[in-house]
């Protein structure tokens, strides 16, 4: 009797590798909470030396690493771009709160040939629908190991700032709207940690 074989005809899912680099190459412990401001080529060279691509699946549940990450915040003349994250989220860790920052992963791809402003940018682009010119200046490095979401992230926080009011959101995102500092702050309770950090942060005196 002839053996009969199955094939399936779906192609594989592709994997997303994603940048990360070893928490021991970052800090010395402990590490800080909070925004740092740091010699930025200092770190994007290390980022050079020492970088690694993992599957994202794994990078999310493996705290010997951190996975590198754009943080952008936008601000045009007084007013900051806040936005909330959908209930749906690719991140359920974040569902529903409100984000300072517009940030995402860096895959292999984007590494070839390109700086760390140009992955700003791009991610920039990726996320926002924006018509104007930006200034963009780095204001630090971005830490919070106190929930899993942050223990597996470091982040690069941008300040954006932009000469146009011009700016709404794209798909991955429920809503955006540019508020004052002080209408931010009614917002605080409901922002995602890192989101608590960069205000506090750029509110500083």
């Amino acid at each position: 009797m002839a053996q009969t074989q199955t094939i399936n005809s779906t192609p594989p899912v592709k994997t997303e590798r994603i940048l990360v680099i070893k928490r021991s190459e970052l800090f010395q412990e402990p590490a800080w909470t909070g925004i740092k401001t740091v010699n930025f080529d200092q770190y994007l060279q290390l980022i050079q030396e020492k970088q690694e691509f993992m599957p994202r699946n794994l990078a999310e549940e493996n705290f010997e690493y951190k996975q590198i990450i754009p943080y952008l915040v936008f601000q045009h003349q007084d007013t900051y771009f806040l936005m909330q994250r959908k209930a749906g989220s690719s991140e359920q860790r974040l569902a529903n709160k409100y984000s300072l920052g517009i940030g995402g992963h860096l895959r292999e791809e984007d590494m070839k040939g390109a700086s760390l402003f140009d992955w700003a940018r791009r991610e920039f682009d990726e996320e926002i629908n924006y018509s104007g010119n930006l200034e963009i200046t780095p204001l630090g490095i971005l830490n919070d190991d106190s929930n899993d979401v942050g223990k597996v992230h470091v982040g690069f926080v941008f300040l954006l700032k932009g000469d146009s009011a011009a700016i709404s959101i794209k798909s991955e995102l429920q809503s955006g709207e540019l508020f004052t500092a002080e209408q931010c702050q009614e917002k605080y309770a409901a922002m995602e940690t890192w989101s608590q950090l960069v205000f506090d942060f750029i509110k500083k005196p």
